[in-house]
């Protein structure tokens, strides 16, 4: 990663709002070589998350939104019930609408090059927020966790707690890998698997299903499409009751996120499985409420946790410093090449939760409220 570049940046809401009324529309950024200017006068943002399904998406929407709203700026927030025609007609509809400032987590981002070419007309910024845009040259920044890491953390945890270093085998271990259409799943699965594969060609680890990527670019094969949990936990059910036959017990679960988790864990109730000493590890991300709760009850190993609150405030400082014409925060102009371009990049650090983190990192920090877990 290269080192953070330093900016002069607008840090109070408001004096943003100040600024908003008062900035020149010539003012470029220089965070991105191609990047358009966008106006002071007209702090007008799109937000397009993908999906109200998830919690997450929901939460950072409403962030975001108010943030932005609270600095002065018309905001247009839109979700696309994970529907790539969707997504784009929404995008369309924000750039006719006068949004100057695209804040765009795709669905699938391999398709949205021709609107984004659309938007660039109109001079439109775009940030891709979470998941990168692949395949254009008109996303201007990307804001995110270090991907990578999170599948990294994931990887150590299960290497930690099985203590792989000093076990001899086997140990079953059924890997499941994030949505095809999702860039960040790939990132997820390779920092789990750097560190996990060695132990699965020693022998320590074995793959009774057969369901083990023979390398981080085949990490598809074993996607769930659209990160459904009903879709990780058939295909869980499918595992179990092909290759766990006799009193064969699975040690361990490599879930990319807390979705998934929660639909390999309902498989495993199903098949008889309950916390306790022969209950398999299994890991997670995004710390929803029902996998918090999971965690509590012993159903769920861990969570990886991206502070999403931080994410939205990143993005929120990065369109301050686009709308005042100064140039935009980034630390990493190497790691997303998008196909078309490295897309400059600011990457927040995610952190493991375990059960006895809940009250300190969860709960006192307010991401969740105790009473959301029954507590």
């Amino acid at each position: 990663m290269s080192t953070p570049k330093k900016i002069l940046a607008l840090a109070a809401a408001g004096v943003f709002a100040l600024t908003l009324a008062s900035c020149a529309s010539s003012g470029s950024t220089s965070g991105s070589s191609d990047g358009a200017a966008a106006s002071g006068a007209d702090c007008n943002v799109g937000i397009s998350m993908p999906t109200r399904s998830l919690e997450r998406w929901i939460n950072d929407g409403d962030q975001l939104k108010k943030l932005l709203e609270d600095a002065g700026c018309t905001v247009d927030l839109q979700y696309a019930d994970n529907k790539t025609d969707q997504q784009i007609s929404q995008i369309q509809n924000q750039v006719a609408g006068g949004s100057k400032i695209l804040v765009v987590a795709a669905v699938d981002g391999k398709v949205l090059a021709p609107v984004l070419a659309e938007a660039k007309k109109q001079d439109a910024t775009v940030i891709a927020y979470d998941r990168l845009i692949n395949g254009t040259p008109d996303v201007d920044y990307y804001a995110t966790f270090d991907n990578y890491k999170v599948g990294q953390l994931q990887g150590e945890f299960i290497e930690t707690e099985l203590d792989l270093a000093n076990a001899t085998g086997p140990i079953s271990i059924e890997p499941f890998a994030g949505s095809p259409d999702d860039n960040n799943a790939k990132f997820f699965f390779s920092g789990a698997w750097d560190v996990l594969l060695p132990y699965v060609e020693s022998g320590v680890l074995v793959v009774p299903s057969g369901q083990s990527p023979a390398s981080n670019d085949d990490w598809a094969s074993i996607g769930i499409q659209g990160w459904a949990s009903d879709k990780a936990q058939s295909e869980m059910d499918n595992r179990l009751s092909s290759f766990y036959t006799g009193g064969d017990k699975v040690d361990v679960v490599l879930s990319p996120n807390d979705s998934l988790a929660i639909g390999i864990e309902a498989s495993l109730k199903s098949a008889g499985y309950a916390p306790g000493a022969d209950y398999p590890v299994i890991t997670g991300q995004d710390a929803d409420k029902a996998n918090v709760k999971a965690i509590l009850d012993g159903e769920q190993s861990m969570t990886v946790w991206k502070d999403t609150r931080t994410l939205g405030k990143q993005v929120f400082d990065m369109i301050q410093e686009i709308v005042a014409g100064d140039e935009v925060t980034v630390n990493d102009t190497e790691t997303y090449d998008n196909g078309e371009k490295v897309v400059p990049s600011f990457l927040l650090d995610p952190e493991v939760v375990v059960k006895d983190d809940v009250q300190t990192k969860l709960i006192d920090s307010g991401f969740i409220k105790a009473s959301d877990v029954g507590l």
